[in-house]
């Protein structure tokens, strides 16, 4: 009765009882599956098209697309999907997040409605957070898909612009939030038709989505180039900084990671520099560069924040502990810490193109994602992706024992009675598996444990493939594991050991070329006889060592450290306990953690004071474990508030990025733009007379010769027309008289240059000036933000202030983009196609192997063409005689 009336008030549970009707419904199919003969079962794909066509939808086709998959799955893997996780595939078809634990086959429950959607021939895409996992996983569930006659791409990092072509047409697509990002920004670039690879955004399943939708949601894709702004003053700066003292030249507000100078440490600024007032309107630059550099010393940590490795600074992902090559702190601040570092500055970027994980992923017509922690951030899914959370059942009882928090006085103390505890359970042959929160506490730990002579794998994350097969062992007898955090590792971990990762090691230290069973089984049968017998010796040890494991309690996972997310504590807690295991965790903390210091360890520190509590004695008690969860779910409230704040400011960059972006499509893709030439010519028109003639003013006060000087400007190049012959005519008349001439100015010019040229021309003209005044645009927008949050002392508030100043700014750009257009488009000339030059651009990426920078062609510009500084002169008149006199 108990159990009934929880389920009839658990609205979670009343989904997953709804859900499992249709389960049952699959089961009720297997036998007819089981049945068919491999043509027939493969032939279903285009049984099931031809239903589509035919106005059947992909619900009505469900439960037999979901059946044939699930027998697919079992003649090609030799895995048949468990009814839950038909449950987690139902969930993702239905544009929800499947919240399953780890090892309950996420990868494997994807390809139910990756193949269902794909069935549309609209595209799916599949995305992982790496390169490593998004080719593991489209190769292993590609022969799936393959084997029922959908086509397989992939999308990584080093493919050309065939590949990612074919990759985007194929029906299912597999690839990293980064690539994604970056492809749509590189499409909203190119200069034709061709240039483009990706199709509409049609159907996403996002693999561990908290860890790409919630904790990179803070940082934009930006493709930049470089800006041309010296460097000397962001190492003056990081000379004048250590020289300021604490809590009297400027304070630390931990908690909010801001850093504020006060009034004595600006007047010691404005004396080594030698500036009156520090605060002056031509001083803004230092005032810039002064504050990035305190953030640089004060907040920025090294070997917890960043690494300095061959002379670079490198950013450390606060949630996966993994080295962010190539990707870069905005606005300055990543040179400030170059320069207190003392290594050699990249130059400033000016931004190109950029956008949001948040704004990308929210533009697919449905978005579905899966992860074994979700639920407590359900409530910033729903508010900011729409997406509803449905946590499925485990196929197998959890078993596993959570031990409650221990707390020591000082951090010290902690990592003594961690290490003490890991030399225990080592003794007695239990793997341990150690969770870290920055690679220095990692660091800190393997020293103590070579000290005890302890041997351990610390898990180094820059290349994905060696991380698998340390993490795929971790479960072995006696093995010891320390990791920094364990978001989207995407590998479970086998008690006993994984027999297939350690076949592969053997099979590469004993010379054979060929590593996997798929490449095994397609070469000599005496090589896979090799493979096969090792692959059954290391079973049997390793179901030998899987029975001791289990005597011993199973995976022991210990952290050192509460993390600010309950999420990522729990990602460490759910590598135990997976099917079914046994498993135990604990959590060790202290009070000197950044976590207990911050929010709210005072009173606990008291307490120990009061009771004379030594520093080698823990506390276990449950107001303590209340006292770190409190303090969690502050700052997870306070972050969830950080981002809200950043898409708040992002969605109104995002209004204007969809409307150019569309434009520039139409302009990329459209046959004709004369129509809209034309248009601009008239609305530029309007805009003169407005100005010269306008409304109110007495028709003897116009500026009739400051009118048409402009009008020669944009579109009556030549004309001979005086102020006298417009003296007769009211406003309307002039708009008129101006749009008549220009019409035929434009027909004239069309004449000139011939119909297809004028359209190829005008294309040119539109995507060249759109990409410059959106660049301009990206720029002034970052700037009126950075000094927007002032308003707020005149009773303002900012966001609204920014909507209303942006709005000016993108209607100013407009304007200035149809001038500039009319402009040249009456003044270009057009000459035979030089030599392309390459012109460097840079992507925040992650990135396997460290940084590298994608090139993108641009035209070179044409003697006689108009010079790009805009000066409305010809380039061999221009910026390109200073270039001729340098050669001669």
């Amino acid at each position: 009765m108990l159990g009934f009336i929880k389920d009839w008030l658990d609205d979670n549970a009343r989904e997953v009882k709804r859900l499992q009707k249709t389960v049952d419904e699959i089961n009720k199919l297997e036998p007819r599956m089981t049945a068919l003969s491999e043509s027939d079962l493969r032939g279903m794909t285009a049984v099931f098209r031809e239903r589509l066509d035919g106005g059947q939808t992909l619900e009505d086709i469900l439960p037999e697309a979901f059946a044939v998959v699930r027998e697919a799955s079992r003649r090609i893997l030799g895995m048949r999907h468990f009814d839950v996780q038909l449950l987690g595939g139902i969930a993702l078809h239905q544009g929800r997040i499947a919240e399953m634990k780890t090892g309950e086959g996420k990868t494997l429950v994807a390809t139910l409605p990756v193949y269902l959607n794909a069935l549309t021939g609209r595209g799916v895409h599949v995305v992982t957070v790496n390169d490593y996992l998004a080719r593991r996983d489209s190769e292993w569930m590609g022969r799936i898909y393959s084997y029922l006659g959908l086509s397989v791409g992939l999308i990584v990092h080093g493919l050309d612009w065939d590949e990612r072509k074919r990759s985007y047409n194929a029906d299912v697509t597999y690839g990293t939030n980064n690539e994604f990002g970056f492809d749509y920004l590189r499409d909203n670039m190119a200069h034709h038709p061709s240039q483009l690879v990706q199709r509409e955004l049609n159907y996403a399943i996002v693999d561990e989505v908290d860890s790409i939708l919630i904790d990179e949601a803070r940082t934009p894709l930006i493709i930049s180039g470089q800006a041309e702004k010296s460097n000397d003053l962001y190492y003056t700066f990081a000379r004048i900084v250590p020289r300021l003292i604490r809590e009297t030249d400027y304070n630390v507000d931990e908690k909010a990671h801001t850093v504020a100078i006060t009034e004595s440490g600006v007047a010691k600024v404005e004396k080594m520099i030698g500036v009156e007032n520090l605060y002056d309107d031509k001083n803004i630059e230092l005032t810039h560069h002064l504050n990035q550099a305190l953030k640089a010393h004060a907040l920025m940590k090294k070997d917890k924040d960043y690494v300095v490795k061959d002379g670079q600074v490198i950013i450390v992902d606060e949630f996966t502990g993994r080295l962010m090559f190539g990707r870069r702190y905005s606005d300055g601040l990543h040179q400030a810490i170059e320069a207190k570092e003392n290594v050699k500055i990249e130059r400033e970027s000016q931004t190109l193109a950029t956008i949001t994980f948040q704004n990308y992923f929210r533009m697919y017509d449905k978005l579905a994602g899966m992860t074994g922690t979700a639920a407590t951030e359900e409530q910033e899914f729903k508010k900011i992706y729409n997406l509803d959370v449905l946590v499925i059942p485990t196929n197998m009882p959890m078993i596993r024992k959570d031990i409650p928090d221990v707390i020591y006085k000082t951090e010290q103390a902690k990592f003594r009675a961690v290490v003490d505890q890991i030399a225990e359970r080592h003794a007695k042959g239990q793997p341990v598996l150690v969770g870290t929160i920055s690679i220095e506490k990692s660091e800190v730990l393997s020293s103590m444990l070579k000290k005890k002579g302890i041997p351990h794998q610390v898990l180094n994350a820059k290349y994905h493939d060696k991380e698998a097969e340390i993490v795929a062992q971790a479960g072995r007898l006696g093995a010891v594991t320390i990791a920094t955090n364990m978001a989207g590792r995407g590998t479970d971990i086998l008690l006993g050991g994984n027999p297939e990762f350690l076949a592969r090691l053997e099979m590469r230290r004993e010379g054979h070329r060929y590593e996997t069973a798929e490449e095994i089984a397609a070469q000599a049968e005496a090589e896979e006889r090799v493979y096969q017998s090792i692959l059954d010796r290391l079973r049997r040890q390793t179901e030998e060592e899987r029975r001791r494991v289990v005597e011993l309690g199973g995976l022991h996972i210990m952290g050192t450290e509460r993390h600010e997310s309950r999420r990522i504590d729990n990602q460490l807690r759910g590598r135990c306990g997976r099917q079914g295991d046994p498993g135990s965790s604990q959590f060790y903390s202290s009070l000197e953690d950044d976590l207990m210091r911050l929010f709210g360890s005072d009173n606990i520190s008291g307490i120990m004071d009061r009771l004379g509590i030594e520093e080698d004695m823990p506390i276990e008690h449950s107001m303590i474990s209340k006292s770190i969860e409190t303090a969690q779910k502050r700052v997870e409230n306070r972050n969830f508030d950080i981002r809200k704040h950043v898409l708040q400011y992002d969605d109104v960059m995002n209004q204007q990025r969809e409307l150019i972006y569309r434009q520039r499509r139409q302009v990329l893709t459209g046959e004709n733009l004369k129509d809209n030439i034309l248009e601009m010519i008239d609305a530029s028109a309007e805009r003169l007379v407005s100005v010269y003639a306008p409304e109110g003013v007495h028709p003897e006060e116009w500026d009739l010769k400051g009118l048409l000087d402009q009008a020669e400007q944009l579109f009556l190049p030549g004309h001979k027309l005086t102020p006298e012959d417009l003296e007769d005519m009211g406003r309307r008349e002039l708009q008129e008289f101006l749009a008549e001439q220009s019409h035929a100015a434009y027909e004239a010019r069309e004449q000139e240059l011939g119909p297809e040229t004028m359209r190829e021309v005008e294309r040119a003209i539109m995507l060249r000036i759109v990409d410059d005044k959106w660049m301009d645009h990206l720029d002034a927008m970052d700037q009126l933000r950075e000094g927007i949050g002032l308003r707020a002392y005149g009773q303002k508030d900012p966001l609204i202030e920014y909507k209303f100043e942006g709005y000016e700014m993108f209607q100013n750009m407009i304007n200035t983009i149809q001038d500039d257009v009319v402009r040249y488009i009456f003044r270009v000339n057009v000459v035979q196609p030089e030599q392309q030059k390459q012109r460097q651009v840079v992507e925040n990426r992650y990135a396997e192997e460290g940084a590298r920078q994608p090139v993108r062609k641009e035209s070179k510009v044409g003697r006689n063409a108009p010079c790009p500084c805009g000066s409305g002169k010809k380039y061999k008149k221009c910026c390109g005689r200073a270039e001729a006199e340098k050669k001669a």
